[in-house]
């Protein structure tokens, strides 16, 4: 079986706060590097009252304080929110303090509003200079030479694995042209996954930092005791999309029995169509789900979510996960 992941948000649920949060994701780091996930990455949202993990870089350092094996990274940082230099320097500090177990995942997208945008990176036009930026980026994790003018400090000469994250051809056809892994979120936007993946890998140009092409996928995977308890478990999910495309993102909602009178027909089939790569059962439907989609979208590797309310549940639903990977 492939390596699984973990993509975590840090959500903060209604009844919660922050500190809380923080606790929850450092213990399911713990948790599933126990249960031998391959990497805990974080993504990188801002002015998202549910999302806890803005400031990713000293979240992932306060995760990866945490733990001794599993991989932690970004999945990811929106980098025209973000000096090239600077995101060098946050990873290079990282990989220094954890060695060999810091990823960063460049996204292009901002993660927030056009006005919380502005906010952070005030003189930046748009996401047009994102390849740019990524070979600058990528030239200060490189050795340092004699005359240079700026290097990263520290940075230069970090071996931090740097993957292009993706929901449209864009990011994939970049991926292939830079030889770099690639990350498709197909747990939120999978229309174009199987278009994106057959791109990246046809067009896929080694580089000194991968041979082969490297493509994971996201999925959404709520597992719970019985079919019926993850459908219940996955509203949650299911609200808080809805709630973000009325424009009313907030707390992390706990689940509801009855979904059909919370969305509307036309919300309800854009809920479908956008998490349409989800795998919601008890532990044999979770086991066949996975496998299905694995057989059928060959992945190198999946990105776990599971977006549940109840931190308890969260963790049993990873536990049930890594025994369906066997």
């Amino acid at each position: 079986m492939i390596p699984f992941s973990v993509l975590d948000l840090a959500p903060i649920t209604v009844g919660s706060d922050a500190t809380q949060a923080f606790r929850n994701t450092l213990d399911l780091a713990q948790l599933t590097e126990r249960l031998g996930y391959t990497r805990y990455w974080l993504a990188e949202h801002h002015n998202m009252p549910g999302i806890a993990s803005a400031a990713t870089a000293v979240l992932i350092g306060h995760v990866a304080a945490g733990t001794s094996t599993i991989r932690v990274g970004a999945g990811g940082i929106m980098l025209p929110n973000h000096a090239p230099l600077q995101v060098a320097e946050a990873f290079g500090t990282l990989a220094a303090l954890h060695p060999g177990r810091i990823d960063l995942g460049l996204g292009r997208a901002p993660g927030t509003d056009q006005a919380t945008a502005r906010a952070l990176r005030r003189y930046y036009e748009s996401a047009d200079e994102f390849p740019q930026d990524v070979v600058e980026l990528l030239g200060y994790f490189e050795p340092a030479t004699s005359g240079q003018t700026v290097r990263a400090v520290p940075g230069a000469g970090s071996e931090v694995p740097v993957w292009i994250l993706g929901s449209s051809l864009f990011g994939a056809r970049l991926a292939a042209q830079l030889g770099l892994p690639y990350a498709f979120a197909s747990h939120f936007a999978p229309d174009a996954m199987d278009e994106a993946l057959a791109l990246y890998r046809r067009n896929f140009k080694p580089s000194t930092r991968l041979a082969q092409p490297y493509a994971m996928l996201g999925i959404n995977v709520v597992a719970a005791g019985s079919d019926a308890e993850a459908r219940r478990l996955f509203t949650t999910q299911q609200q808080s999309f809805i709630n973000l495309r009325r424009g009313q993102p907030g707390l992390i909602p706990p689940p509801i029995d009855d979904i059909e009178s919370y969305w509307t027909s036309t919300e309800k089939l854009m809920v479908e169509r956008a998490l349409a790569c989800a795998v919601v059962g008890d532990a044999s439907t979770v086991k066949q789900g996975l496998a299905e989609f694995i057989a059928r979208h060959k992945p190198d590797e999946l990105m776990i979510t599971s977006n549940v309310f109840d931190h308890g549940l969260r963790r049993r639903s990873y536990e049930l996960v890594a025994a369906a990977r066997g």
